[in-house]
């Protein structure tokens, strides 16, 4: 009897020991799962948000269909890991809807260079350039999952990059334009310098590239031109008051 007790004994703490395990290993599974999901749901919501502040940059039918493409691959992935999830199914109903629409938006589009009109308030500035930025990212981790193609990266990557050398310049020239104004000449003159130097290292090379260059050598000429005319004029002032200094030194003692 006591053999049989001990061994009833072992059996029932050897089936608790497998019943945690397999317990325990089913709740890692499932917490693996929630974190995948996550990670899933975490790249839909970034999605939406960039095709929302595509709004505040040119028309750009091709990025927000790879954009769509990226969410409905992420919503598949999370009803493929748990299509328990509530709504999940009808969430990738909805997605694919949409990326079929921007998918003949993209293919009816006809490509045109449009004027970027930069805002003058400098926070709506710094949120473009994050959201460009961000962009970039995508385009480069969509290319290295295989989900987009080397032409339309080149292509998109491209337009991304032309804008925000873009805004960059123009918020130098900008900078610039008031120093000089303001008579702060060599302030201004840095403004372009760091202007001309971005677009001689930059990778981008436009009509709209070319031309800036010419309009900043030549506002670099202009504030040579004027560092020069008032050095002269500091030189003449300086030398007046010299003279001055020495008339009044030499000049007659009156009588008193």
């Amino acid at each position: 009897m006591i053999a049989i007790i001990v061994g009833l004994i072992i059996t029932l703490i050897v089936f608790v020991v497998v019943v945690t395990s397999i317990q325990q290993h089913k709740e890692k599974l499932d917490a693996e799962k929630r974190v995948k999901v996550s990670k899933q749901k975490a790249i839909i919501d970034e999605s939406e948000e960039l095709i929302f502040n595509l709004s505040h940059l040119p028309d750009n039918p091709v990025m927000v269909k790879i954009l769509n493409r990226r969410s409905l691959n992420a919503a598949k992935a999370m009803e493929e890991l748990m299509p328990e999830v509530k709504g999940i199914k009808k969430r990738v109903q909805e997605i694919s809807s949409r990326l079929k629409a921007s998918e003949e938006l993209a293919n009816n589009k006809n490509t045109t260079e449009e004027n970027f009109i930069l805002p003058d308030n400098e926070q709506q500035l710094v949120g473009i350039l994050q959201c460009i930025k961000k962009l970039r990212s995508v385009l480069k981790s969509e290319q290295s999952k295989g989900a987009l193609d080397a032409q339309t990266f080149t292509g998109e990557d491209q337009k991304l990059a032309t804008m925000q050398l873009k805004i960059n310049i123009e918020s130098l020239i900008k900078r610039g334009t008031i120093a000089f104004n303001k008579q702060m000449l060599g302030s201004a003159r840095q403004y372009f310098e760091k202007a001309l130097q971005s677009l001689v290292s930059s990778s981008v090379k436009s009509d709209y590239v070319v031309t800036r260059q010419v309009d900043i050598n030549e506002k670099l000429e202009e504030i040579t031109d004027a560092l020069k005319n008032t050095n002269a004029k500091d030189a003449a002032k300086k030398a007046k008051s010299e003279e001055n200094e020495l008339d009044l030194l030499f000049q007659p003692k009156k009588k008193w």
